[in-house]
């Protein structure tokens, strides 16, 4: 009996790792595309029409670091007239809203107990600004937290993109604390990969991008269409980049805007926001999941729908249930005072190694090829690249509490005061 349950499960394992093949195989393409897209030179328009724009920035005890967001707007090589800033003082109980006026901001302040988090922050500055700003005819909107920084170029560069024709745009995210541990570069080597790995590929393809978080631009009729912002699960921009991609609209990527965000520093708080992102995924896939799998079928982006499903339905979760089912038998099997035939603490190890190694060459070749963009000495951005596989593998414990615990919004205070000249 112990010869075929240990019989049974290498083959259940064996089963686990071929789906895992199959559904991320395409990644391994992305990977490769990347490469000739980095060297693909597009054909620049000689007409470029500058838009108008709405700058829109929800912000909650911010006072720190929105003063600083604001200054590298104002300093943009773009028509300052053409830009206009929106900030929500969002339950704010410090002096966000007098910081973001002195600094030329329009400023609105919400009370709301009820409504909490950042798409509801979001949906009350739209409405606002239609209802009281609609003959100023902005042509979009752009979304920035309060703790980011922009290059000097990045509402021209994302200004050409939206007049390629897409509709929903975003951007490259670098980071503003690096350097600071293991946690902030953890998610900063991931940033860029995601950016320059994932969605330039996407774009290089003509198939759709993801926004994420922050760092993105919307065309006013996108929104107008969607009647505002209506998106309230924990993850926002997950959430508005799958109803879109189900409606068959494709958000394009512009590589040479870039902005500077501000990372965790710590594990708990690096552990609260990723549990919120995780479970938030469940969310969106709970609720949008029956139209991913019609757009696969059906849709005009068939091919969209599955990458963003294979997204928010993470290949963790396959880990998941791998551990729980070798888990589940080990412990079987020596409460029943059997030997544990099939069980191999060399093979096992080897599998860890090798889920350590892929990990590391995607901060591998991220940190090669992004080597000037990161903001860290040359000895952190080696030892960073070992990290990475570390940071990567605490997603498999958030992952799972994420299954069965209640989350709710909580805000991370930002602490790093860095003005756009102390980037450069």
């Amino acid at each position: 009996m112990t010869t075929f349950i240990s019989a049974f499960a290498a083959d259940f394992n064996l089963v686990l790792a071929a789906l895992f093949a199959v559904l991320y195989s395409y990644r391994v393409l992305y990977f490769l595309v990347a490469f000739q897209a980095k060297r693909h030179k597009y054909p620049q328009s000689q007409h470029i029409r500058r838009c108008r724009y709405a700058v829109i920035i929800p912000a909650r005890n911010e006072e720190r670091v929105i003063g600083l967001l604001i200054q590298s707007i104002n300093v943009q090589n773009y028509p300052r007239e053409l830009i206009d800033v929106f900030v929500v003082a969002d339950n704010c109980t410090d002096n966000t809203a007098q910081v973001a006026k002195q600094a030329g901001a329009i400023v609105r302040e919400r009370f709301n107990k009820a409504q909490v988090g950042k798409g509801y922050a979001l949906d009350f500055m739209f409405k606002f600004i239609e209802q009281n700003y609609a003959s100023n005819a902005y042509e979009g909107y752009f979304v920035f937290d309060a703790d980011n920084l922009l290059d000097e170029d990045y509402i021209f560069e994302m200004n050409k993109t939206l007049n390629q024709g897409y509709r929903i745009v975003t951007s490259y995210r670098n980071s503003k604390n690096y350097d600071q541990n293991w946690i902030t570069a953890g998610y900063g080597l991931w940033f860029m990969h995601e950016a320059e790995y994932i969605n330039l590929p996407r774009m290089f393809l003509n198939t759709s991008c993801a926004i994420s978080g922050t760092g993105f631009l919307v065309h006013a009729d996108v929104l107008r269409e969607n009647g505002g912002w209506v998106h309230h699960l924990l993850t926002e921009d997950i959430e508005f980049s799958v109803s879109q991609i189900i409606k068959g609209e494709k958000i394009g990527y512009c590589r040479k805007a870039v902005f500077y965000d501000e990372q965790p520093i710590t594990f708990a708080q690096s552990w609260n926001q990723r549990l919120r992102w995780v479970k938030g995924f469940y969310q969106v896939f709970n609720q949008y999941g029956k139209g991913l799998f019609r757009g696969m079928i059906y849709g005009k982006n068939s091919f969209s729908c599955f990458d963003i499903t294979m997204t928010i339905m993470p290949a963790v979760l396959i880990s998941w249930v791998s551990l729980i089912w070798n888990g589940g038998l080990s412990v079987a099997l020596l409460l029943g005072g059997k030997q544990m035939l099939g069980v191999h603490p060399a093979r096992e190890f080897i599998s860890v190694l090798g889920s350590y190694g892929l990990f590391f060459g995607v901060g591998f070749m991220t940190t090669i090829t992004e080597w000037n963009k990161i903001l860290c000495t040359n000895q952190k951005k080696i030892f960073y690249m070992f990290t990475f596989p570390l940071f990567m593998f605490t997603y498999l414990p958030i992952s799972i509490v994420a299954l069965f615990k209640k989350i709710e919004w909580k805000p991370i205070a930002h602490t790093v005061v860095k003005s756009i000249d102390d980037i450069r």
